[in-house]
């Protein structure tokens, strides 16, 4: 919706993925942190009102059912994002300081390697690490693995791009 208002058909730019990353590389950071925050704010809408009516474990449906809504969206003939956004936004809901840290961890790695895929990969592995860490429950750490799995095979074509050399980089200006 943000590159269509801006005039661009975003699954013709750059990778054709219409989540935050190519949406920063196409128009700029502004415009994709403005995608990342619509796209984490309906995964976080989504786990506050299961965390709310029902409890802790219908959060965890109502954020794996968020991300993959957002990953095989119906509105888009089911071709969506990476869910990296919409679980951020989810696990904010849950583990806030977990998330936190790995936000800041994303940050990190992407001013270092200027790949967004790369981020979101290492964050992506290590959120049911860190739930582990913190002792949290087991279904816990597998529902967050089990979200994670998706995301990781969302990214297999930023893999063969990486290993080829052909991933695009993240813009280094605030545009």
């Amino acid at each position: 919706m943000v590159a269509k208002a801006n005039g661009v058909d975003i699954t013709a730019v750059g990778s054709g993925n219409p989540g935050a990353s190519n949406v920063a590389r196409a128009l700029g950071m502004k415009k994709g942190a403005y995608v990342y925050g619509l796209d984490a704010a309906k995964g976080a809408v989504a786990t506050a009102l299961g965390w709310v009516v029902f409890g802790n474990a219908a959060a965890y449906w109502c954020a794996a059912a968020a991300v993959v809504g957002h990953v095989y969206p119906i509105t888009r003939r089911f071709a969506g994002g990476k869910g990296v956004a919409t679980g951020s936004g989810a696990m904010l809901v849950v583990h806030p300081f977990i998330s936190l840290g790995l936000a800041l961890l994303w940050a990190a790695f992407s001013k270092v390697t200027k790949k967004a895929s790369i981020s979101s990969l290492v964050i992506t592995v290590l959120l049911p690490v860190c739930i582990a860490l913190a002792g949290k429950p087991g279904w816990e750490v597998g529902a967050t693995a089990g979200i994670g799995v998706l995301v990781v095979i969302r990214h297999i074509p930023n893999l063969r791009r990486l290993r080829s050399g052909l991933e695009p980089s993240l813009p280094t200006k605030a545009t």
